[in-house]
């Protein structure tokens, strides 16, 4: 994650441990947060053999799944509960065993309770695109941290 001296990334900072300390299946999927800041995310996964399907290739829930938790830490990272409420994914790349994907989620817009998170996967290694997503966010009641994280 990264070092922040601005109040609203350190929050952001101990809204993505807290929320990686309660998360068990991006951590059973060995995801890492390795960037968070207010609307933003990068997460990363490596491809394991049980993530493969039928095809040699890495599942499409899975690379979804990398995709939507990218989306979760992005819009909570302000410290206000946020659920997803809605989310499409296309396929653009194949990704296969041994593979690192990073996820890259970016706020695109923010009305009321409601906000709207692109997020792109590629290939670390290759660069190549992996998939797109967009996700829909809803806030609601709720806190992860207290405000002043230390």
């Amino acid at each position: 994650m990264m070092d922040g001296d601005r109040p609203e990334q350190r929050l952001a900072e101990a809204v993505g441990r807290a929320m990686l300390a309660q998360d068990e299946a991006s951590r059973a999927l060995g995801m890492v947060v390795e960037e968070i800041a207010p609307g933003q995310a990068q997460l990363s996964m490596s491809v394991r053999g049980d993530m493969i399907n039928g095809h040699d290739l890495c599942h499409g829930g899975l690379i979804f799944t990398l995709a939507d938790s990218a989306l979760a830490f992005a819009s909570n990272a302000r410290n206000q509960v946020t659920v997803a409420a809605a989310a499409e994914i296309q396929f653009v790349s194949p990704a296969r065993k041994g593979a690192t994907l990073v996820a890259v989620a970016r706020e695109r817009a923010s009305m009321g309770r409601s906000g709207i998170y692109d997020v792109e996967v590629t290939d670390r290694d290759s660069g190549r695109l992996v998939a797109l997503f967009r996700g829909r966010a809803h806030r609601i009641e709720g806190r992860i941290v207290e405000e002043d994280p230390a």
